[in-house]
C-alpha cells in the first residue's frame, strides 16, 4: 500500500469512528438538547461573556470598582473589536470612553452649572453607577440576554437613580449582530435628569475607524455626513463605519427607538471616532416617582459601509422588537 493510499485509509477510518461517536453519545443521551447558538458566561471578577457559536461577541464588564459598567469588545465580522478603551489622542482624559457605557452628566440638577448635580460622565465627577444584581442570563438560539440592577449613587452614597439594564444580543448572517439595550430608570423621589449632551449612550469607536485617524465615514439618517454633518443634529439613526483591518471595512449604527420620549433624538458625533446619543440635549428630563423613564437603543454590528437603505432596514425591523423580558424574581 502506498503512502497516499494509506493516508487516504487512514482518514476513512478516523471518519467512520467520528460517525459511531456520535451515535454512540446519542444512544446514551437520548433526550440531549442542542447546544444553544448564543451563550452568556459568567466568568470570575465580575464579568460575563457572550459568545455565538462558541466565539465571543461581547463582554460585560460590572465589578463593584468601576466607575460604571460597559461592555468591551464588542467584535465585528472580521474578528476584530470595532470598539476601543479611551481616546486615540487623549487616553488620560477621556479614559471614562469605556467602548460602550451608560451613563449621563447630569443628575439631579439642571444642567452642568447647577451645584446641587451630580455628574456620573467622566471619572473625575463624584457619580458612580454600582452593579447591585443580575436579574438574568438567558441562551437561546435567538438571542443572549443579560439583565441587570444597577444604582446610580451621589458621592455621598445616596442612590439618585435605581436602574434596569436589559441587553440583547441577537445573531445575523454573515457575522453580523444587534444589541438591543432597554434602560429603565426610576426615583424615589422627583429627580431631576439635567440639559446635556452627553447622555445616555457612548460607544467610542476604534481608531482606525475614525474619520480623522482612519478615513472613516460618518452618516445620519436625515443625510449628513461626518461630523459638520451630523453633530448634535436630530436623527433616528447614526452610523459610523471605517477600516478595522486591511482587508475589511465594518461598522456600527446606533439606533433610537421611536418609542422614546425624544424620538429622533440628537446625536453628539466627532470625527475622532466618538458617537453617542444625548438624550436632554434640548432640555431637562424630571423623573417623577412611580413613573419610570423606559428608554431603547440599538447597536447594529455590521460589515461593509451599508446604504442609507439598508439601515433603513435595520431600523424598521429595530422598531418593530418587542418588550425585553421582566425580572423572574
Amino acid at each position: 500500500m502506498s503512502n497516499y493510499q494509506f493516508a487516504i485509509a487512514t482518514c476513512a477510518l478516523v471518519a467512520s469512528l467520528q460517525v459511531l461517536a456520535i451515535s454512540s453519545a446519542q444512544d446514551a443521551l437520548p433526550n440531549a438538547k442542542p447546544v444553544p447558538r448564543m451563550q452568556v458566561l459568567p466568568l470570575p471578577r465580575n464579568e460575563a461573556s457572550v459568545e455565538r457559536d462558541g466565539q465571543e461577541i461581547a463582554r460585560y464588564y460590572f465589578g463593584n470598582d468601576l466607575r460604571r459598567p460597559f461592555l468591551y469588545p464588542i467584535v465585528g465580522p472580521s474578528g476584530k473589536s470595532l470598539t476601543r478603551m479611551g481616546h486615540p489622542r487623549d487616553p488620560s482624559g477621556h479614559q471614562h470612553h469605556n467602548s460602550v457605557w451608560v451613563s449621563h452628566h447630569v443628575i439631579g440638577g439642571l444642567d452642568d452649572k447647577d451645584p446641587a448635580a451630580t455628574g456620573f460622565w467622566n471619572d473625575v465627577t463624584k457619580g458612580n453607577i454600582v452593579h447591585q444584581r443580575v436579574e438574568q442570563y438567558e441562551d437561546t438560539d435567538e438571542l443572549a440576554l443579560i439583565q441587570v440592577r444597577n444604582a446610580w449613587r451621589d458621592g455621598g452614597g445616596k442612590t439618585l437613580l435605581e436602574e434596569l439594564r436589559t441587553m440583547r444580543f441577537i445573531p445575523q448572517d454573515g457575522g453580523r449582530w444587534l444589541l438591543v439595550l432597554d434602560l429603565e430608570f426610576s426615583a424615589k423621589e422627583p429627580t431631576t435628569i439635567g440639559r446635556s449632551n452627553f447622555g445616555f449612550v457612548g460607544v467610542r469607536m476604534a481608531k482606525t475607524i475614525g474619520v480623522h485617524d482612519g478615513g472613516g465615514t460618518i452618516r445620519n439618517s436625515e443625510g449628513g455626513v461626518n461630523e459638520k454633518g451630523v453633530h448634535e443634529k436630530p436623527a433616528r439613526w447614526c452610523d459610523y463605519s471605517g477600516p478595522i483591518t486591511r482587508q475589511a471595512l465594518e461598522g456600527i449604527t446606533l439606533l433610537d427607538h421611536p418609542s422614546n420620549s425624544n424620538h429622533p433624538t440628537v446625536f453628539h458625533v466627532r470625527d475622532d471616532g466618538w458617537m453617542g446619543a444625548a438624550f436632554t440635549f434640548a432640555a431637562p428630563y424630571t423623573l417623577k416617582p412611580g413613573t419610570p423613564l423606559k428608554l431603547r437603543y440599538g447597536l447594529w454590528i455590521h460589515a461593509g459601509v451599508p446604504s442609507p437603505q439598508v439601515i433603513d432596514g435595520q431600523f424598521e425591523s429595530f422598531a418593530k422588537i418587542g418588550d425585553p423580558p421582566a425580572p423572574k424574581r
